[in-house]
């Protein structure tokens, strides 16, 4: 019976791996059939069923590089690059300076603003996009940057501000109160203890508003109007003419390189990232 027993547990276990095996296998041949579309010839692409391609080219790089027109694409790299990290700082700061007055201080009418929040996550985006577009162009910041980093700055993103306030509520308040008793105040409490202890929720704060901001097409579409400001999901837009030739090849070379930076930062911060998401803190 044991024998048996563990013979059921080995087939069952090798069909389950089978399974799971064969689920990670098509969610990523996409990935993996851009990643070979990008090194075949461009008349290869549609034409040549095969996964693996029957002449390996870099053309496509070159080509996709080199950009449309002037503009090389290296420059809408370092645009993306531009808009997600001042993006990141802002929302990291502010974010969380908001989470920690909502779980931490005690003012008038705390839960009624908290719930206002709240309410803003369950508003659809594009209400919002008319208002917007509106004030930035009365302001004179279409066909820049600003309109993407300035929300910012005023933890519009109710969703990380709700992160963090979980995760801050999580944290035992005994060392707030031994660090008030030896004279620290709001701000020093704020700097030395709750910033260190929520790395983990900051860091999925970070990848979130990395992959929201670099993968952001109707945004940038909106505002930005230059090709010299565009940022990488606009520049892939130009290698595609709905009235000419279409470069496929160097739109999926490119889009290859658009997808490392996302795949390193998750990669290299998996761990914190789960931590953040669990909001798991410290229990007294």
């Amino acid at each position: 019976m044991k024998e048996q027993t563990l013979a059921q547990r080995l087939v069952t276990s090798g069909i389950s791996n089978l399974i799971i095996i064969a689920l990670g296998f098509a969610m990523l041949y996409p990935v993996i059939w851009l990643i070979m579309a990008s090194f075949k010839e461009g008349s290869q692409i549609f034409s040549d069923p095969s996964l693996l391609p029957k002449t390996w080219t870099l053309q496509n790089y070159r080509n996709g590089w080199s950009g449309i027109g002037i503009v090389p694409f290296g420059t809408f790299f370092i645009n993306s690059f531009i808009i997600c990290s001042l993006c990141i700082v802002a929302n990291s700061i502010f974010c969380s300076l908001t989470a920690y007055a909502f779980a931490r201080l005690r003012f008038k009418g705390r839960n009624l603003w908290f719930a206002v929040m709240i309410l803003t996550m369950m508003l659809p985006g594009h209400v919002t996009t008319i208002p917007r577009y509106i004030i930035f162009r009365s302001f004179g910041w279409i066909n820049t940057f600003l309109p993407f980093i300035v929300p910012k700055l005023f933890a519009t993103d109710a969703f990380f501000v709700f992160l963090l306030v979980q995760f801050i509520r999580s944290l035992p308040k005994d060392m707030d109160e031994s660090a008030r008793m030896d004279g620290c105040g709001k701000l020093g409490i704020y700097l030395r203890i709750i910033v260190p202890l929520s790395v983990p929720a900051l860091i999925t704060t970070v990848l979130f508003t990395f992959l929201w901001t670099w993968d952001d097409f109707f945004n940038q579409m909106l505002y930005l109007n230059s090709p010299g400001k565009y940022t990488v999901p606009m520049g892939l837009r130009l290698f595609l003419d709905s009235s000419g030739v279409s470069s496929w090849g160097s739109m999926f070379a490119m889009s290859v390189l658009s997808l490392i930076p996302c795949f390193i930062l998750f990669f290299s911060l998996q761990k914190y990232f789960v931590q953040g998401v669990a909001t798991t803190g410290i229990k007294g």
